[in-house]
């Protein structure tokens, strides 16, 4: 059992950056395969970065790609995602998991509000 918590969300105007963080427990972190989704109000869930275990294979959304970064501390059992050149189109609530197959754990969630 994994349990995941992110934060760093928050509000911020177009162009600006965040970061968000997502702490694991539970179980021993460096085996899983990490990333994070997000969901806009009435759209599906949006797979936007993922990162392999030992962290030396990362992917992205065609959205976010040159502007997001996935990255991880397998010591401090943290996932990181860097966002800069923020959009409106990015506002959403942003939710970090944890894949070993079979399993899949989600954290609640961190809401990113971006002003024009």
């Amino acid at each position: 059992q994994v349990q995941l918590v992110e934060s760093g969300g928050g509000l911020v105007q177009a162009g600006g950056s965040l970061r968000l963080s997502c702490v694991a427990s539970g179980s021993i972190f460096s085996f899983y395969n990490m990333g994070w989704y997000r969901q806009a109000p009435g759209k599906q869930r949006e797979l936007v970065a993922t990162i392999t275990r030992g962290g030396s294979t990362t992917n992205y959304a065609d959205s976010v790609k040159g502007r997001f970064t996935i990255s991880r501390d397998n010591a401090e059992n943290t996932v990181y995602l860097q966002m800069n050149s923020l959009k409106p189109e990015d506002t959403a609530v942003y939710y970090c998991y944890a894949r070993s197959v079979p399993r899949v754990y989600w954290g609640q969630g961190t809401q990113v509000t971006v002003s024009s």
